[in-house]
């Protein structure tokens, strides 16, 4: 009988590379886009008529050389301007790997769009460029790299050809950025010297930066290890669906579906059900059709379970050791997405896994100042693209895993109720590491001019 590992080797033997998901993050003109283009060009990911089509566009422009960066500004807005305005996804493979590329944009307004392209990122590359070296947007984000604990950063030095391909001026920023990412919890941070325009170490390896011995972007996407064992965490299935045929032949049939989240499951295995706390086994596991005795992460299956439990969409089955404790009060750091303000005193749903449930935004302990990571605290609201620490009160128990531990269970979303529209992205638990910094609320924040709304809890709402 074969182990698990090897059963998800043979899996991986059979589409013959693994995934790497990563996304790319830079300031307004640090040539992002076009180093995506090279990226693509460079390792033959383009199709002839799209190469036809940028070729052409540029000619009109007047350009003597095709514009790489057209490869990935899709929306003519973002043509028009010359600058990426929403997230790209781009997928490519080489012999060694494949890849989803998730292209956020650079400007400070859009800087909300790198937490929907890195939330599920192996990897996070920073471009910076090289005569302006690490500025605001750069720290901006590394912070939120930080917070969504990417486990790989890249820093990329742009634009190297203007600088002379100067040693000094590449060390000088990745020294920079090094330490300040060490601040924020981010260590082993990969820096590399290039050129988008002229293709140096992109793809393939600079003749004119001979003292950089570090591999090229490419090699390292395609060596970077990526994955877990998905029984090195405990088993997480939210439940989406409840499966109850409603034919003779099945009336006994009771099975929940859902993607399992983290962890492994077995035939047999003791789980607990909550937020209820019902302890139960799993009695048989179905995928595909058939019947399995495992399955892991992150697989869709539906499970049956030995005792007649009441569950419904947005239930947890938890197994693999301790349970999360379900809660109505949570502590966690969030990125504030949206331009309507959080407030104090807002009334918001929760949405976690499959489960959604009301809350109300009792405080704001704190917003990150990015520019020296102080937590200012006093703050009444997060505006568009602040990060912080709120604390709030569910209307029903919630079971959260603290996101240092599980990315997927240790995170939600806060929803408008009024129309469904994104407003926050929440990490539970102690996220997101700043370092030395000040203490909460010991820097009161005196920019904020928001008026708190009345408590929630005396509305009716919880």
């Amino acid at each position: 009988m074969t182990s698990l590992t090897e059963q998800v080797a043979g899996l991986a033997d059979a589409s013959a590379t693994t995934l790497l998901r990563f996304a790319t993050a830079g300031s307004v003109d640090d040539g992002k886009s076009t180093l995506v283009g090279r990226l693509l060009h460079d390792s033959k990911s383009v199709l002839t008529d799209q190469m036809e089509a940028v070729e052409a566009v540029s000619a009109q422009r007047g350009q003597d050389a095709p514009d790489l960066a057209l490869l990935t500004d899709g929306l003519r807005a973002e043509r028009e301007q010359g600058i990426t305005i929403d997230v790209a996804y781009r997928y490519f493979a080489t012999a060694r790997r494949r890849f989803i590329l998730a292209d956020t944009p650079g400007h400070v307004q859009y800087t909300r769009n790198m937490v929907t392209g890195a939330s599920t990122a192996d990897l996070a590359v920073v471009l910076v460029d090289a005569r302006n070296g690490v500025i605001e947007q750069t720290r901006r984000h590394a912070a939120v790299a930080a917070l969504l604990r990417v486990p790989h950063v890249v820093l990329a030095v742009n634009k190297m050809d203007l600088v002379g391909y100067q040693e000094s001026v590449f060390a000088a920023i990745a020294e920079e950025f090094t330490a300040y990412a060490a601040s924020l919890g981010v260590t082993g941070v990969v820096a590399i010297p290039i050129s988008a325009l002229a293709g140096d170490n992109v793809v393939e390896p600079s003749s004119r930066m001979d003292w950089y011995g570090g591999p090229t972007l490419l090699e390292h996407l395609e060596t970077v290890p990526v994955g877990s064992d998905p029984g090195g965490q405990p088993a997480r299935f939210p439940v989406q669906y409840v499966i109850r045929p409603q034919s003779p032949e099945y009336r006994d049939y009771r099975g929940y579906a859902g993607q399992l989240a983290s962890g492994v499951l077995r035939v047999g295995d003791s789980v607990t059900v909550l937020p209820s706390g019902h302890t139960t086994t799993v009695a048989a596991i179905d995928a595909l059709g058939r019947e399995s005795d495992v399955a892991w992460a992150p697989q869709s299956v539906t499970l049956r379970l030995a005792d007649d439990i009441d569950i419904s969409r947005g239930d947890l089955i938890a197994g693999g050791g301790p349970a999360p404790v379900p809660t109505r009060d949570i502590e966690a750091d969030v990125c504030h997405l949206n331009d309507r303000p959080l407030h104090i005193g807002a009334k918001v749903l929760l949405k976690h896994t499959t489960r959604t449930v009301r809350a109300v935004v009792t405080d704001i302990a704190y917003r990150i100042d990015i520019g020296t990571l102080e937590q200012r605290s006093g703050a009444q609201g997060l505006k568009s693209n602040d990060i912080g620490r709120v604390v709030l009160r569910t209307a029903e128990p919630v079971a959260l895993d603290r996101y240092t531990g599980n990315r997927r269970t240790g995170s939600f979303l806060l929803i408008d109720p009024a129309d469904g529209a994104t407003l926050t992205a929440g990490m539970a638990g102690e996220a997101f590491s700043a370092g030395a910094t000040v203490s909460a609320r010991a820097t009161p924040d005196a920019s904020d001019s928001y008026d708190a709304s009345p408590s929630s809890e005396e509305n009716g709402w919880v």
